[in-house]
């Protein structure tokens, strides 16, 4: 059977940053953007350029640096959000820009307040504009999933006849029931004229757990682009995950007439960074990537993947890359290497100042820890990418002070905006009483809604990697740090959430999704 090519367009940049605390910074965007192209993603939605002025720098710097798959930016149907998208990926060696208005008719009536024929005015507008800057056009109608199947034919006509090349039906609030949005997928093929000139896509949110579910019916369904992201992020409950999707069509090849092009060995090593990044953990039991995705606890498992491994594994873990990440420096390793390892992993540090900077705690870090990983430097690197205004908060010193049947006692020293300040307080713990000294020297107000440690590898001399989650007013952050004292690692976390919060670099989102 002749293969089709199913198009990987992820989302992660854009609709996962959507998540509560997921902003990243534009170095943070770039090291993501550097991996998915590595994977071979076909389309990286780098963001939503008139969000603010860092998700265009943002996307401006990915399609600047990526080269190998096609760059893209959301916008509103309206002629500024879409001159801003043009703009932003105007250097891209493959540029796109992704158009969408609402269609459902609560959409149309509560929020835009707008007729059908308006809204099917300005998606051809906005499709036109988008011309004048890109032949790559793609065109959502948001709310897809509940609205009227002869007027999304009607809206669908007059875009591909405007020069819509991809059409995309989104589920966007996570209604739809996989045989339900495969037979919509398949009636809007048949229907709208010129069907067969455009890529029709999918993008799925997770609601009632049938992101993946959807996604794949629609694909059997003539659907030929699936907009996912990385361990399934996104706002709300999430989107359809990228490793699920890809690897449900390379071990379902028997039933998906559809073939990509990702170099599965990538998956995990992306898994990792965008969880470390955005301070979302993968939960052990998650499909591909979880910890236990290739765990056997049965006796009667274990015997028989040990007699053959295709008795309880339909997958090989170093197909998705597990096993993948070996020891690749220590102690002895010398500067250059340390440089090369970086650069093999898609990271490049701004100057030799910060090269310096890391190769000194990597030294530290060996002293400490006898194996470095490639998670290891992942996570170490991260405080010299920060740029200054995001390090308004520094940690100096600290000194916990923790015995059987006495309050632990946190001494602290933190560097603020070039001023030293000390601060002493108690807890309940160690890491309580750290954060109350810090806070009595921050003064932040804010709340703090998740704390969580993860072992970064494995070992007791592992890097615990902790997340802090804060929020203050509409405001919320994720905070990360880590150390392998744990209790550093909570103080690095907590402020670095704190410095998150009192950047003025945080993106204020625009209104609507899809």
């Amino acid at each position: 059977m002749n293969k089709q090519h199913l198009v990987i367009f992820d989302t992660t940049l854009r609709d996962g940053e959507q998540s509560p605390g997921a902003s990243m910074t534009k170095e943070e965007k770039i090291r993501v953007a550097r991996q998915l192209e590595k994977m071979r993603v076909d389309v990286i939605e780098a963001g939503f350029a008139a969000a603010s002025p860092g998700d265009f720098e943002a996307i401006q710097a990915i399609a600047q640096t990526v080269r190998e798959s096609t760059v893209c930016s959301l916008s509103r149907a309206n002629e500024t959000d879409i001159r801003r998208s043009g703009e932003a990926i105007k250097s891209a060696a493959s540029g796109r820009i992704h158009t969408f208005i609402a269609t459902s008719p609560i959409h149309m009536e509560k929020k835009l307040r707008m007729t059908p024929d308006q809204v099917v005015e300005q998606a051809v507008k906005a499709v036109g504009w988008a011309r004048q800057y890109t032949d790559d056009v793609e065109f959502s109608a948001e709310d897809a999933g509940r609205s009227d199947i002869d007027f999304l034919c009607r809206v669908f006509e007059a875009v591909i006849k405007a020069g819509a090349r991809t059409i995309n039906v989104p589920d966007t609030v996570g209604y739809a029931i996989p045989f339900q949005y495969a037979e919509t997928i398949r009636r809007l093929i048949e229907r709208v004229p010129n069907s067969d000139k455009v890529v029709w896509s999918v993008h799925c949110h997770n609601d009632l757990g049938l992101a993946v579910s959807n996604s794949l019916a629609a694909v059997l369904a003539g659907a030929r682009q699936v907009e996912c992201t990385i361990n399934g992020l996104g706002e709300r409950a999430g989107n359809a995950a990228l490793e699920e999707i890809v690897m449900a069509v390379r071990t379902r090849a028997d039933i998906f007439p559809v073939e990509t092009r990702i170099d599965t060995t990538q998956i995990v090593p992306a898994s990792k960074l965008v969880s470390q990044i955005t301070g979302y953990p993968v939960q052990p039991n998650k499909a591909v990537v979880g910890a236990n995705a290739f765990a056997h606890e049965s006796g009667i498992h274990q015997d028989g993947v040990l007699k053959h491994r295709e008795t309880y594994e339909i997958m090989r873990a170093q197909d998705v890359g597990w096993a993948q990440n070996k020891l690749v420096l220590g102690k002895h390793s010398g500067r250059n290497a340390f440089k090369t390892r970086l650069a093999e992993l898609g990271i490049e540090l701004a100057s030799d100042e910060a090269l310096n900077a890391a190769f000194a705690r990597f030294k530290e870090l060996a002293d400490k820890k006898h194996e470095i990983f490639d998670e290891d430097l992942h996570a170490l690197v991260s405080d010299e990418l920060a740029t200054p205004e995001q390090e308004h908060y520094k940690l100096v010193y600290s000194h916990v002070c923790s015995e059987t049947g006495e309050m632990p006692l946190a001494t602290v020293i933190l560097n603020v905006g070039g001023v030293e300040h000390k601060a002493q307080a108690g807890g309940g713990g160690p890491v309580d009483a750290t954060f109350k000294a810090i806070e009595s020297i921050a003064g932040s107000g804010a709340e703090l809604l998740l704390y969580s440690v993860n072992a970064i590898t494995t070992g007791t001399d592992a890097q615990g990697e902790v997340t802090t989650r804060l929020a203050k007013g509409e405001r919320i952050v994720n905070g990360n740090g880590a150390d392998t004292d744990i209790v550093i690692a909570s103080a690095r976390s907590y402020l670095n959430a704190l410095n998150k919060l009192h950047s003025s670099l945080d993106k204020v989102r625009a209104q609507g999704d899809i």
